[in-house]
């Protein structure tokens, strides 16, 4: 059934109403309506059915229809078809409308499709009262017809009007039903445009802010990495400067100048290691999830300090962008804690549950000032990430007793809120 469906042409261009003019099928019926009307006037005028034995009723219908065929033609292009038309476009449809029941003397289903086209301009250009008026006046004229006919019965008349006025009637009906979904078509490709448009703002500005945090996190690597290796580098200048100028009256001293040297090298090598292990990304060797965490805590495991990671629970579905939230709260808590807590043993705690996700990490080192760490660039930076997801990010300390830092975020992504202007 849905091939089948599938398989249909879009005919919306060839029904639709554009600005003020008529759908394009309304062309067709139109000039193959006049062209069938023309075929039968020749045909009768051949046959000479009309005017050869004196002017009956019926013959002067005949002629007057075939002359209303003219004007009905010559209008036709000219026609408004929209209420906001120049007022002789309007004049000249209703001029049409008024040729369209000439055209009905001499009967025939063109001319009826003609009087349809006509029911269809009176809707477009004077709304759905003129429509029903004209609809109407359809109707009458038809029985008006029947009744002067004196070979017809007074039931064939009313018989007739009221079919020619059901007929506009529904022909009315099914109009209003193509102009609103022309209507509805024109608004959603408006809504499809404006869409597409929000659509290239939005990527531009997520561009905006990735090349942003891109740029914020640079900087912070940046003064992190010359708080850390540039101090390293500096003292270890100072001490083989120093080396260099006692080499010769105190040697002992320049030694120890040297082996100090080379054990700050060692440190900011190994300061170093971190910041490259710091900067990996979430997938490392195909690793996702739990893996990828598991993975990370073991690059910053040493003989000292020791990491220990431990998962409670089952890993839930989670979104690829909470999952690089953890990852990144796991790389600042490891960094931190190696960097300033001169600790023996981290932590990790990965606690599952199907509503939620919460990560623990927390050393036994010297601890900090909770004050000074709640200002610091990391945790701030930690803490936006986890508003972007839903998250919380906690941290506890006191001097002398470790730290402990604390992200909760949720499974399922929240939507964001409207806005309400």
């Amino acid at each position: 059934m849905r091939s089948t469906i599938s398989s249909i042409p879009d005919v919306s261009d060839w029904v639709e109403f554009g600005e003020d003019r008529p759908p394009k099928v309304f062309n067709i019926f139109f000039w193959a309506s006049a062209a069938i009307n023309a075929l039968i006037y020749m045909a009768a005028f051949r046959a000479g059915r009309y005017g050869t034995e004196g002017w009956a009723l019926g013959d002067v219908f005949f002629f007057v229809s075939v002359f209303a065929l003219v004007p009905g033609c010559l209008l036709w292009p000219f026609l408004a078809w929209g209420p906001c038309a120049s007022l002789w476009r309007r004049t000249a449809s209703a001029a049409f409308l008024a040729t369209s029941l000439l055209l009905m003397l001499a009967g025939g289903v063109a001319a009826l499709l003609i009087a349809g086209l006509a029911v269809a301009n009176a809707l477009a250009v004077f709304g759905p009262r003129g429509g029903i008026f004209y609809a109407v006046a359809v109707g009458l004229f038809h029985f008006t017809l029947g009744v002067i006919n004196p070979g017809q019965p007074l039931v064939s008349a009313i018989v007739n009007g009221a079919v020619v006025l059901l007929l506009c009637l529904v022909i009315l009906v099914v109009l209003t039903a193509l102009a609103g979904a022309s209507r509805r078509a024109d608004r959603t490709r408006r809504l499809l445009a404006d869409l597409e448009q929000a659509h290239a703002e939005l990527r531009r500005y997520a561009a905006q802010t990735r090349d942003l945090t891109v740029a914020e996190e640079r900087a912070r690597i940046a003064r992190d990495m010359h708080d850390s290796i540039g101090h390293y580098l500096t003292v270890i200048n100072m001490g083989l400067a120093n080396a260099q100028r006692y080499r010769e009256t105190r040697p002992e001293e320049a030694w120890d100048e040297v082996r100090q040297a080379k054990e700050l090298t060692l440190e900011a090598l190994a300061d170093t290691r971190r910041w490259v292990r710091a900067l990996k990304p979430l997938r490392m060797e195909g690793r996702t999830g739990v893996s990828a965490l598991r993975a990370l805590a073991d690059s910053f495991g040493s003989a000292d300090p020791r990491v220990a990671f431990t998962m409670t629970g089952a890993w839930p579905d989670v979104h690829e962008s909470t999952e690089l939230v953890l990852y990144r709260v796991l790389q600042e808590g490891l960094t931190n804690a190696l960097r300033h807590s001169r600790a023996y043993r981290i932590e990790v705690l990965l606690e599952c549950s199907p509503e939620r996700v919460v990560m623990t990490v927390s050393d036994d080192g010297e601890g900090a000032d909770p004050e000074s760490v709640s200002h610091g660039y990391g945790l701030r930076s930690l803490r936006e990430r986890l508003d972007t997801v839903g998250g919380e990010l906690f941290t506890t300390s006191e001097p002398g007793q470790g730290f402990r830092l604390c992200a909760a975020l949720p499974v399922h992504r929240p939507a964001p809120q409207a806005v309400i202007r």
